[in-house]
């Protein structure tokens, strides 16, 4: 993508990136994408997000990935665990304030022994001008173990990349649950 493509992004998704101010774009949406399509992910639910964005254009631009955009967070750990049953495996991409909308709903693939992949952007947290994303952000980890979910954190892109490699090992090889929280320093300051 192009310096003034990403510059104009940047402005669509209020995230200052990398590109905006003369520095080379992150790569890891691209990376994250070539992991998760090795692990053979064929759907991605979503809600739209800021963070996600790259990733998210990433599979719904792929032919052999259904994408689902959600209207709730809960929506997509039905989904995820209706693409096991039918064969397939999914991945989940929501924002740290949509963990509370789908606590009751983990029930599901905890209780079940589902694989569950998520990818949690983080809100609430390092350089967050918006108070009514830091309860939620404080409180994603603690909610998510304490429904039984296994969850990896990364700062920086290569640690993203690493832990996601092994998470998809872990949710689809061993029939885990897991939460890849992606820290709000990696995704960069928001600016609205």
């Amino acid at each position: 993508m192009g310096t003034t493509k990403a510059i104009r992004k940047a402005a669509r998704t209020g995230t200052e990136s990398k590109a905006s101010r003369g520095e080379p774009a992150n790569q890891w949406p691209a990376e994250v994408y070539r992991v998760l399509k090795s692990a053979d992910v064929q759907q991605m639910a979503y809600v739209p997000d800021a963070g996600h964005t790259a990733l998210i254009d990433l599979f719904t631009g792929d032919p052999d990935v259904v994408s689902n955009v959600l209207t709730s967070e809960e929506e997509g750990v039905a989904i995820s665990v209706g693409a096991w049953l039918g064969g397939q495996r999914a991945v989940l991409l929501l924002q740290s304030s949509g963990v509370g909308n789908c606590i009751n709903m983990l029930s599901l693939p905890v209780i079940g022994r589902f694989p569950l992949l998520m990818l949690v952007t983080m809100r609430g947290e390092w350089a967050e001008f918006n108070p009514w994303q830091v309860p939620m952000g404080r409180a994603a980890q603690p909610a998510l173990e304490a429904v039984g979910l296994r969850v990896m954190r990364a700062e920086t892109p290569a640690d993203l990349v690493e832990t996601v490699e092994a998470a998809a090992a872990f949710a689809y090889e061993a029939d885990q649950q897991i939460a890849v929280l992606i820290g709000q320093r990696l995704l960069g300051r928001k600016k609205w």
